[in-house]
């Protein structure tokens, strides 16, 4: 079986009923493709973890269409809803607060009813929290996504256990508030590794630690919101370095 080279307009255009993966913004508004812009407008219904927080994003582009809340408390009991609007040929689209849908993110679940009801399931690719801060990172692209850690210091320790010992580029997800209890314990678990730490990407005040694991001091505790986080691999001769502070 061969792919078609020719790219047929008319296809393009038209919009299939079925559950749409729609990637938004990190930060910068301007950051969202054109097919997204399209498909959300022309969606019936556009699922978004908080009405109020997308509405500010979809009134920046004139998109109009009705909102329904979905998020990790309710994402069970509506699931089924959903699938039974796409069933009578709805077009819906599932937004997350920013970035790409299901990474670390609801929708996991309602992929798979769709998937178990025949249901159409599209990407729309765009931003993510993750590609932005590797590509930038230095680091090698082969990596390991792991997202936020566990609440627990047990379970925080059997997870570094585990992960130490893999030589890939490793990519956390880690709320601000605790980031300087993690430093402390990558500082047990990698010392052999660098670190990239990425705060406010594509966002005016948008900034960047590099360094080695060892020479990250902890950061202020007034700092809120979400960082992304990157190990290195396993680097065998790691120069001592100062932790620098860069804008991206």
């Amino acid at each position: 079986m061969y792919f078609k080279s020719k790219i047929n307009k008319k296809k393009i255009e038209k919009i299939t009923p079925g559950l749409y993966i729609v990637s938004t913004p990190i930060g910068n508004l301007e950051d969202i493709t054109l097919r997204a812009i399209r498909i959300l407008k022309n969606s019936n219904f556009i699922l978004c973890e908080d009405t109020r927080w997308s509405s500010k994003l979809l009134s920046h582009y004139k998109i109009n269409n009705k909102l329904i809340s979905y998020h990790k408390y309710n994402e069970r009991t509506i699931a089924g809803k959903v699938v039974n609007l796409i069933k009578k040929n709805n077009i819906i689209s599932l937004i997350s607060d920013a970035g790409t849908p299901t990474i670390s993110d609801p929708g996991l679940l309602l992929i798979n009813h769709c998937i178990q009801e025949k249901i159409n399931v599209f990407p729309v690719p765009g931003p993510s929290a993750v590609t932005s801060a590797i590509s930038v990172s230095g680091f090698d692209d082969k990596y390991i996504f792991y997202g936020f850690p566990p609440k627990t210091e047990n379970d925080v320790n059997k997870m570094l256990k585990i992960l130490c010992n893999l030589d890939y580029s490793i990519v956390f997800f880690i709320p601000a508030k605790k980031i300087n209890f993690f430093l402390r314990k990558f500082k047990e678990y990698f010392l052999n590794r660098k670190i990239f730490i990425a705060k406010e990407m594509t966002k005016i005040y948008e900034s960047s630690i590099r360094g080695n694991v060892e020479s990250i001091n902890d950061l202020s505790p007034s700092l809120k919101g979400e960082l992304t986080v990157i190990l290195s691999k396993k680097t065998k001769h790691i120069k001592k370095e100062i932790a620098e502070t860069v804008k991206l």
